[in-house]
């Protein structure tokens, strides 16, 4: 059994969950990089402290599999990171029953499923840190046609303030990290969107919701991955002790807008920049 820390770290096949396996890793921890393809992985494999496997956080036995997998590998767990997650965005009216339970179980019962299977290791021994990848827009709402994406996150937030509570008399932590938009991360391409083309009475917001992503994306105005990898070894490290994290500028501003004004009047300013 190794004595050197080890991470869980889900969602490490692409964009800010591999920068993370590869980060922890580099500083010497044991990395548990699980994704729902490890058979297509060629750049983690190169780490001799980095080992592979199989998870659909949605699926309990991929759960199961995977967390015995990885303690019986490493003898011990130290922090899990839930990062997995994913986007859905367009009308609700328009999104089909599926979408609506995807978005939830990727999102929000994927890290509670992480995290009861967790719970016994952790008790075991006598502590544990989870950090929850979320977003700003899991504490604000910033852009339109993104009501389930919130749902999901603002899920996330209330069910790590909630466990707080309940795991810190086990010395368990709980973190929330609070990212924006990451270089790198291809979430626009990974958007699932909601459409009907019968529908056209949502076509004009669609557009400009769509052209202002692009253009974010385009001008260079997406946070650095790094310092939301930075932030989340932080807490593992120690050298922060913050509950909930906000990185990047966008994030930072708009909660000052929004905890500076009442909620009536932070949503007709936000609703007024697609108007």
């Amino acid at each position: 059994m190794t004595t050197n820390k080890t991470v869980f770290i889900t969602g490490t096949s692409t964009g800010l969950g591999k920068l993370t396996a590869k980060h922890f890793a580099k500083l010497g921890w044991n990395v548990a990089a699980t994704m729902r393809t490890p058979e297509k992985e060629t750049e983690l494999t190169a780490y001799e402290n980095i080992k592979l496997f199989k998870l659909d956080v949605t699926k309990l036995a991929e759960v199961n599999a995977a967390v015995d997998g990885a303690i019986a590998a490493f003898g011990k767990i130290d922090v899990v990171v839930n990062n997995a997650g994913m986007g859905v965005y367009g009308a609700l009216e328009l999104a089909e029953e599926e979408t609506i339970d995807w978005q939830f179980a990727v999102n929000a019962r994927g890290p509670i499923n992480v995290i009861r299977k967790f719970l016994p290791h952790f008790r075991a021994n006598g502590g544990g840190m989870f950090i929850n990848i979320s977003s700003f827009m899991g504490v604000t709402t910033a852009v339109p046609l993104g009501s389930l994406y919130n749902m999901s996150k603002f899920a996330l937030e209330g069910l790590t303030e909630g466990l707080y509570y309940e795991l810190k008399p086990l010395n368990i932590e709980l973190r929330l990290i609070e990212q924006g938009g990451s270089s790198g991360n291809n979430f626009l391409n990974n958007i699932r969107w909601s459409k009907d083309d019968n529908i056209t009475a949502y076509d004009g917001l669609m557009n400009k919701v769509t052209g202002m992503m692009a253009s974010r994306s385009d001008e260079g105005s997406l946070d650095d991955p790094q310092t939301i990898v930075d932030a989340i070894a932080a807490q593992a490290t120690g050298a922060s002790r913050q509950f909930r994290t906000v990185v990047g500028e966008a994030g930072n501003n708009l909660l000052a807008l929004r905890s500076s004004v009442p909620i009536e009047e932070y949503l007709e300013t936000i609703a007024k920049g697609y108007e």
